[in-house]
């Protein structure tokens, strides 16, 4: 294989985006698209001289791409990736991969294929912010890390962007809010960074900044392994809102804040550890500090579709696999598992009982009946 021939299904803002982006990698031929929407594929089409499909199944059935990218609504994800890779096809997926644990691990458990690629739209991972951090993580430049605190509430949206779409922060639309549209990213890099906590426990509001029935409000207190601890917050109802990792670590504090170019480091002359057992009684230990730079953003989409060619062409190593995304949809979970049931909540957690809660849900939303009959029904049967 020569080059990649790319089939993207959903003609939303991301599908958009994604045709823009393939257009101008070598690596890629965009082929094919696909959108239910009457208009949309044809609009491409005209743009890019591409195959244009009504449907995400015709298009993965077609024969005509080797490769499918897939940007449509959440719930649609396992269905039209387990058709791809069913099909043969490499599979680029949206995050989150899926809605529920669930069809998260149908999904990953349909690529049994190892010649096929099938890579997650995690893009931050690009970052080299974040690819710092990682690098310092594992290296334990700083020791190790005793507490993380995460506060992302730059995400804000209006009403009128939630009553753009009948769809929109729904139980059965989206199958959450805050946690499963705007912050997949993050609960991402959460796992890549430290791990999957081993338990949690979450303070999720529903609706308290909007009319909607979904969580616009997030504050969770997070355990992982070795007394590690962390708190994460976010929400859609906060202005102007930041986006600021800190990381304490036993050798000093870590901090970064996406609206800066740099990574503020404060490194202390001796570890806390020793600190505690050597210190006088109110003596803190010295401190350093360092401005580490950060030089643009990685390449973002473009890096991760870029990767995904190399993968398939050239047997590169994938940023971002898809059966990692497994552990950011479980984490948004449990997130809200702890919302509706107000208890702390161990992971894993069981993808049966959370799907049941989740449908549950959905049977009460106040989505369009005929979607939802649809939704509950294919939800039921995957049982």
């Amino acid at each position: 294989m020569s080059i990649v021939k790319l089939g993207v299904i959903g003609l939303g803002n991301m599908g958009q985006v994604h045709c823009k982006l393939v257009s101008g990698i070598t690596d890629f031929k965009l082929t094919a698209v696909a959108d239910t929407r009457p208009g949309r594929s044809e609009r491409i089409h005209n743009r890019y001289d591409v195959t244009a499909f009504d449907s995400g199944d015709a298009l993965i059935k077609s024969g005509t791409c080797n490769a499918i990218l897939i940007a449509t609504p959440h719930y649609d994800h396992t269905h039209l990736g387990c058709l791809a890779l069913r099909q043969g096809c490499h599979l680029m997926i949206e995050k989150p991969i899926s809605v529920d644990k669930r069809d998260a691990l149908r999904l990953v458990n349909a690529h049994g294929n190892p010649d096929q690629v099938f890579a997650a739209m995690f893009n931050q991972r690009t970052h080299p912010a974040y690819q710092q951090l990682r690098q310092w993580i594992q290296a334990e430049t700083f020791g190790s890390v005793r507490r993380v605190q995460w506060t992302i509430t730059d995400w804000f949206r209006s009403q009128a962007y939630y009553d753009s779409g009948d769809w929109r922060a729904t139980w059965v639309g989206e199958g959450g809010g805050v946690l499963l549209n705007q912050c997949p990213h993050q609960l991402d890099l959460i796992c890549w960074l430290f791990g999957l906590p081993i338990s949690l426990y979450s303070q999720c509001s529903f609706g308290k900044y909007h009319h909607l029935e979904v969580e616009d409000e997030v504050t969770c207190l997070l355990n992982f392994d070795n007394d590690v601890t962390g708190v994460f917050t976010t929400t859609t109802g906060e202005a102007p809102g930041i986006n600021r990792l800190e990381i304490a670590f036993d050798d000093g504090l870590v901090v970064y804040n996406s609206q800066e170019n740099f990574i503020t480091v404060i490194r202390n002359d001796k570890s806390v550890t020793r600190a505690i057992a050597e210190n006088a009684a109110f003596e803190k230990p010295g401190t350093t500090q360092e401005l580490v730079p950060v030089d643009g953003d990685g390449g973002q989409h473009g890096a991760i579709l870029e990767n995904f060619a190399g993968a398939i062409l050239r047997g590169e190593p994938l940023i971002a696999p898809a059966s990692e995304g497994l552990r950011s949809v479980e984490l948004a979970n449990a997130m809200l598992l702890s919302g509706w049931t107000q208890k702390a909540v161990s992971l894993p957690i069981s993808a049966r009982g959370y799907r049941q809660r989740l449908l549950d849900k959905i049977k009460r939303s106040t989505f369009e009946r005929k979607v939802k009959a649809t939704v509950v029904e294919n939800m039921a049967d995957s049982f």
